[in-house]
């Protein structure tokens, strides 16, 4: 008997985003469209017919819009949704408030481009309900994927055979996916005011991680904007990725910057983890407190095996406080995370860490 499909519900008011969606989807052999749904009203008709496993919903809609429906559904039958908006672009503090009403991801409406815009968009879709279905809202019948061939991070430099070791300074690099936009608030926001500086990748839309950098600079003691070009590394404060950007860590004598550009999706993402994480062992090394954190996939796995064999420090959120325990899983089974622990106790094992090599 062939595993059980993820069953999908797509609620758009858009004819053609719902045909899109569908057709995106029916090129998987382990997702299928149940129903679809052009407002909110005519979804939970479709819910009474059958419950999905996944629901992907638009922002804007008639007669109810995506946040109340959202609240709604999370206060009476809690779902895992992934928010498929063109708002994710246009309106990211609109797509904030969908993460807190209980969205288990943000993406972006498909749009009509090149050949490999669209492929790039039909992954991340897939992608993201594949996550959402693991998700811990509820238990979910759902198989092992195959792994489609996929970039590593040596489309975006190579691997180190060993870091440069001119300054001792020490700089922390944070890895997340599903889930971690509250995971990552929570790290940062436990971290005192005269930490090293930070280097965040979290998986999210373009357009997306400004805002994301800006809510999290107003609750926490550290400073937190969103990364660009050439931005140096400092105490104190924490760079957000750019959506759609790679960043990696580079070094100019003992200062550290960031190099923010475009390029392929490498282990399915961009901005991808495992990137990051390269470029930390190339010009941090043994400097270097990684942490990856709650994600599907093994985006990361990879470069944190690279930052332990060169004597990083290397830390993975363990699997009961995860809300998919996927990347930080991969990692620890290939031998490159130094320690596991929960969510709430990971900003105090940075801060031992920080203070045991700087003794």
């Amino acid at each position: 008997m062939s595993p059980q499909k993820i069953k999908v519900l797509v609620v758009d008011d858009s004819a053609m985003v719902r045909q899109t969606l569908q057709a995106i989807f029916e090129e998987t052999d382990d997702i299928e469209v149940v129903a679809t749904a052009a407002d909110p009203y005519v979804a939970a008709q479709r819910m009474r017919e059958g419950a999905p496993d996944v629901i992907t919903l638009d922002i804007e809609m008639p007669r109810m819009d995506g946040i109340t429906f959202l609240r709604k559904l999370m206060n009476q039958h809690p779902i895992p949704v992934v928010v498929c908006s063109s708002l994710a672009e246009s309106d990211s503090t609109m797509t904030l408030q969908a993460l807190d009403a209980g969205a288990v991801e943000i993406i972006t409406k498909p749009k009509i481009g090149t050949r490999q815009f669209l492929e790039e968009s039909s992954v991340q879709i897939t992608d993201a309900v594949r996550a959402a279905a693991q998700a811990k809202l509820k238990k979910l019948h759902t198989k092992a994927m195959s792994v489609q061939p996929k970039l590593t991070a040596d489309a975006m430099l190579p691997q180190a055979t060993r870091a440069m070791d001119v300054t001792t300074d020490k700089v922390i690099v944070i890895g997340a996916s599903t889930g971690g936009t509250e995971a990552v608030r929570v790290v940062l926001e436990g971290l005192p005011q005269d930490s090293p500086g930070i280097v965040v990748v979290q998986h999210m839309p373009e357009n997306f991680t400004r805002s994301f950098a800006d809510r999290l600079n107003q609750t926490c003691a550290i400073s937190v904007k969103e990364a660009s070009n050439g931005d140096s590394v400092l105490r104190g404060h924490a760079l957000i990725a750019p959506g759609n950007l790679h960043t990696m860590l580079k070094r100019s004598g003992a200062r550290y910057h960031v190099d923010v550009r475009e390029g392929p999706l490498v282990s399915r993402h961009r901005p991808s983890v495992d990137v990051l994480f390269r470029s930390a062992a190339r010009y941090a090394g043994k400097n270097a407190i990684a942490v990856i954190l709650t994600g599907m996939g093994d985006d990361g796995a990879r470069g944190m095996k690279e930052l332990h064999d060169i004597g990083a420090v290397t830390i993975g959120q363990d699997e009961a406080s995860c809300i998919v325990y996927g990347m930080p899983k991969v990692a620890y089974e290939m031998g490159a995370v130094e320690v596991q622990k929960p969510l709430t106790n990971i900003a105090g094992e940075i801060v031992r860490q920080v203070a045991r090599v700087a003794v």
